[in-house]
């Protein structure tokens, strides 16, 4: 390239940087009310700040959740926002002090950071980095303000991600670079559920070969957690929902057998105990409810069995008799699957690229963002696994 053409096109990145881009998000007004699509305005990143172009986003239950019952299995995040937390796409620029990406790179932004410099980041016992993480579960960036704005009112970003939105902006050490052959329409279900149901199997309870599994709940984490126990060499996954449209598709990632609580008159943990002869050695709970959770621990045996809760709640407390734990149980919760996120997402990516794992099972639906309430509505009826808007 001529000397002019390397000016022209670093003015052309320094204008782009330093410019306001004007592009369509879903808009959550208020707890409670329909998302709508609007035009909103992403300022350029700041200081260790990346601008992404969002080209896909699963529809997650948290995302949900937030929206339609927040104050009950979710602590108050103000409104109003840009929900989505699961996506994946394209660098458009940097801000000043970024040295890990740049513009073109394919990317997954990330709910939970890893800066790499704390002392939770060096140590292989947890994932869970608090770099910037007060500001953004409270919707904000480091300075404490969002890059998003609509009719000249701030919009916050859920989880300091918002991938409900064509472009959004995401600290530097809450985004993770992948592979460039990589379709961002599937590998965008690393950024949340898949990666948190089967690290929840093979990180968290590090299942064992030939082992007795039972997972609770059948969506996205759930049948994740089911692929990581036969990933694990689990030798019986028993699956729980009491949606049996999902039996099918728990089969085919894992499940050996399917039961539904609703089958039967006595509470599921003891069909399970029956079932098994005494109770699973591992069982997994992706719900997110305390009775639930109860269940699952109850359904393992009593001398050495581990529940791992999967499911997302933050305000709701678990019931827990302590003989159930002090014959033996262990009681373990995971966030994110226990992935250390900016190093392990782009081997579950190459993970997947190389079919050892599956995402496409995951998918049953696709939406433009105009439709991104006909997605909820099919997430809460049960209808969809992972709906993937394209935006």
């Amino acid at each position: 390239m001529s000397t002019a053409g390397q000016v022209r096109k670093k003015k052309l990145h320094h204008e782009s940087v330093y410019s306001v881009i004007k592009c369509k998000a879903a808009v959550a007004w208020g707890r409670g009310e329909p998302l709508s699509i609007e035009d909103v305005e992403v300022a350029p990143p700041k200081a260790h700040e990346v601008r992404v172009k969002i080209v896909a986003t699963g529809v997650c239950h948290t995302d949900w959740e937030y929206l339609y019952e927040t104050g009950k299995g979710m602590k108050f995040r103000p409104f109003p926002l840009v929900l989505g937390h699961e996506g994946a796409g394209i660098v458009e620029s940097v801000g000043p002090g970024v040295t890990k990406f740049s513009p073109g790179d394919k990317v997954i932004p990330l709910f939970l950071p890893q800066c790499g410099e704390c002392d939770r980041c060096r140590s292989p016992k947890t994932n869970h980095c608090r770099k910037n993480w007060d500001n953004t579960q409270m919707g904000v960036l480091a300075d404490g303000t969002s890059r998003i704005s609509c009719k000249n009112q701030q919009i916050y970003q859920f989880l300091g991600v918002s991938s409900f939105s064509q472009y959004t902006v995401v600290p530097d050490t809450s985004l993770t670079k992948i592979r460039s052959d990589a379709p961002l329409e599937k590998v965008c279900l690393l950024g949340c559920g898949v990666s948190t149901g089967y690290g929840a199997a093979v990180n968290t309870g590090k299942v064992e070969k030939d082992s007795l599994c039972a997972v609770f709940g059948l969506g996205a984490v759930g049948l994740a957690a089911v692929m990581g126990c036969r990933v694990a060499g689990a030798k019986r996954i028993i699956g729980v929902d009491i949606n049996p449209d999902k039996f099918d598709k728990a089969k085919v990632l894992g499940a050996t057998e399917c039961v539904n609580p609703r089958d039967h008159n006595k509470p599921i943990q003891e069909v399970i105990v029956a079932m098994t002869h005494g109770g699973v050695d591992y069982a997994l709970e992706c719900v997110g409810s305390p009775d639930i959770m109860s269940a699952a621990l109850e359904s393992t045996a009593d001398a050495w069995g581990t529940c791992i809760i999967a499911g997302w709640t933050e305000t709701a407390a678990m019931k827990v008799m302590v003989e159930k734990i002090l014959m033996g149980r262990t009681l373990k919760g995971t966030y994110f699957g226990g992935w250390k996120s900016v190093q392990d997402v782009p081997k579950l990516v190459d993970d997947y690229m190389n079919n050892r794992l599956e995402l496409d099972e995951f998918i049953t639906h696709s939406l433009p963002l105009d439709q991104i309430n006909v997605a909820f509505d099919l997430l809460k009826s049960g209808k969809s696994i992972r709906t993937v808007i394209s935006l």
